[in-house]
């Protein structure tokens, strides 16, 4: 038996939430899109494995992001090579760059998360049904966390915030609500002293991330945040 570790790494680009996939270069699923990882070694724990293999595939520094154990996979069937349990990681980061694929990859590239989830055996091995969990389970800290932050480069406005819950959730939310509700959170959102001045429009105050890491109290998905108590499946502009 070998362990793996897969890694889904979310960012927002271009309005729309984006996983960074690479293409396969080595059979099994030679030229089909792939999350990036691999086998873990011997000497090293499984958070090292997650990082070498970030850095080995796409380029990217996973130090920089916000890296957690997302859940293990041991369906037996799950990998053609044979028996190989995989631990799955959840990366979140600010507009990261463009991924550099590198050792057995072809390609490595984001592609917007809603061109995925729907579909069924689109991704090599059993890498659609961990892409769906970590996509819940990134919608899920949203609620009950301040790791919507991670995907902020500092400073940034309240506006900029609600951008990432409104792709992440796929809803639109009243501005007026939200801003009341991460503004008093605790120690969620430090003001910088600083303002955003937009070529239009009024200039909105800067912050960087608090010290809480539990969002109290929580950000529920419900009508109290949408403001129409209605879900539109779409991403939305930012506002400054």
């Amino acid at each position: 038996m070998y362990v793996t570790v897969d890694l889904v790494i979310f960012t927002v680009l271009q309005d729309a939430l984006q996983v960074l996939l690479i293409e396969r270069g080595n059979e099994p699923y030679l030229g089909r899109w792939a999350l990036p990882g691999g086998y873990v070694r011997d000497a090293e724990t499984l958070d090292e494995a997650a990082l070498r293999e970030l850095d080995e595939e796409t380029g990217i520094d996973g130090r920089r992001l916000h890296l957690e154990q997302l859940r293990a996979y041991s369906d037996p069937h799950r990998d053609p090579r044979g028996r190989i349990i995989t631990v799955a990681y959840l990366a979140l980061g600010p507009e990261l760059p463009l991924p550099t694929a590198g050792t057995d990859a072809r390609a490595a590239r984001w592609i917007p998360v809603t061109s995925l989830v729907d579909s069924q055996g689109t991704l090599a091995f059993d890498h659609d049904v961990i892409l769906r969990d970590a996509l819940e389970q990134a919608r899920s800290r949203l609620e009950y966390s301040t790791v919507a932050a991670a995907f902020c480069p500092e400073p940034f406005t309240v506006g900029d915030l609600r951008h990432v819950y409104e792709v992440i959730w796929g809803v639109a939310l009243d501005p007026s609500n939200f801003r009341r509700k991460v503004t008093h959170a605790e120690s969620f959102l430090v003001p910088t002293g600083e303002r955003r001045y937009p070529e239009v429009g009024r200039p909105a105050a800067l912050y960087r991330r608090g010290a809480a890491r539990l969002l109290i109290p929580p950000l529920l998905r419900s009508s109290d945040v949408t403001g129409t108590g209605t879900s539109r499946v779409a991403a939305v502009r930012r506002e400054r």
